[in-house]
């Protein structure tokens, strides 16, 4: 039986994927270039985000059956279809450093200083491979509920929050100039990264492909409105400059807020509200990076590649964040590139060998029907 999500899930899978990350690290990262326009530099970057993801879902959607890597190797064979499985593994493979960024410094920095990272790493690989080799439904399940708690930290970060609020931190607008804050938006680019890629590798789960673009967009939509309020927040209460000293800048958020007479330690209730979200970060990579080397050795299941993949992932997240400052210079700096490198240059790749080889991948499509 094939394995099918619904469009809800799909469209909670895509939230929970960019949020983490994306108030976590990402708003750091552009504040030290652009200040208070961190939030038009969000904004700039989810519109180029859709615009990846609506080519994502034209590619599948011309054989919905397979997903990226699957139609590749009915156009150029297995050969090509190896290699674009290769790129995959090595985009997630990437992404888990950034993410696993974002689960440590957020646990050890602020909860358990003197606990070992490889703690935090061991807990990653159990619970990420204990929960993959359930499916994407399970893990889906989750994200929804995700949601819920993504709302409910927002609510109460919001109500603790904009009783301090100065919009005066946030003029002038584009005060570094329009070109540098476009350029910023790179490091939230890279948020959609992860996000598209997943879709290219779980749209074919998702029930209903008529409404793909349609949850694809909403989800994108909704993150977008989740995620904004975080710089522009950040940006009126702590102001730009103190945002920009911190790697983790949305801690620092939390603790600013005063929502009660007897709760003064609210960024352990944000953690509470924040852990789906990355967990679902954490196990989505292991989940593609496994369907992408299973794909490699020519294997029916990716449960038989769980163990290696998790080990090679997580053994790369222990050595990029052993060292903080390696971390954060691979945060702002290869992970830029390949994430936006592989989520453009893959999809359009396979678009372009779509239609030069359209025929092929006629008979292809129709062959599959007709089994």
């Amino acid at each position: 039986m094939k394995v099918q999500i619904s469009n809800g899930m799909f469209m909670a899978l895509i939230i929970n994927m960019i949020y983490a990350k994306a108030i976590g690290v990402t708003q750091g990262s552009m504040a030290r270039e652009v200040g208070g326009d961190i939030w038009i530099s969000t904004l700039i970057a989810t519109i180029q985000g859709g615009m990846i993801m609506f080519l994502v879902i034209f590619v599948i959607r011309r054989m919905p059956e397979g997903d990226l890597i699957d139609q590749s190797a009915r156009i150029l064979g297995k050969w090509f279809g190896k290699l674009v499985a290769l790129i995959t593994f090595i985009f997630f493979l990437a992404a888990y450093g950034p993410v696993m960024s974002t689960f440590v410094f957020h646990l050890k920095d602020y909860f358990l200083p003197e606990a070992p990272i490889l703690l935090f790493i061991l807990a990653a690989f159990l619970l990420g491979s204990y929960a993959i080799y359930f499916g994407v439904e399970v893990i889906a399940r989750m994200a929804l509920i995700g949601v819920f708690s993504i709302i409910a930290l927002n609510i109460l970060l919001m109500l603790g929050s904009l009783s301090e609020f100065d919009i005066r931190e946030l003029r002038p607008t584009f005060q570094m100039g329009f070109l540098r804050t476009v350029w910023a938006s790179r490091h939230h680019n890279t948020d959609w990264a992860m996000a598209t890629i997943m879709a290219g590798i779980i749209l074919p789960m998702v029930a209903n492909k008529e409404t793909w673009g349609k949850m694809g967009f909403a989800g994108m939509g909704y993150g977008m409105v989740f995620i904004i309020m975080w710089p522009i927040l950040e940006a009126g209460v702590l102001s730009p400059e103190t945002t920009a000293q911190y790697i983790v800048s949305c801690m620092q958020m939390a603790r600013s807020a005063h929502i009660g007479y007897f709760i003064h330690r609210y960024e352990m209730i944000m953690v509470a509200f924040f852990a789906l979200s990355i967990l679902t970060q954490i196990m989505m990579s292991l989940l593609c990076a496994s369907v992408a080397m299973q794909k490699i050795l020519g294997l029916k299941d990716y449960r038989k590649v769980i163990l290696p993949t998790a080990i090679i992932l997580n053994a790369f997240g222990y050595w990029i964040n052993f060292d903080k400052n390696r971390a954060v210079d691979f945060l702002e700096g290869w992970w830029v590139y390949i994430s936006i490198g592989v989520a453009v240059g893959l999809p359009f790749l396979i678009l372009v060998m779509g239609f030069f080889f359209k025929k092929k991948l006629k008979k292809e499509i129709v062959a599959e029907e007709a089994k």
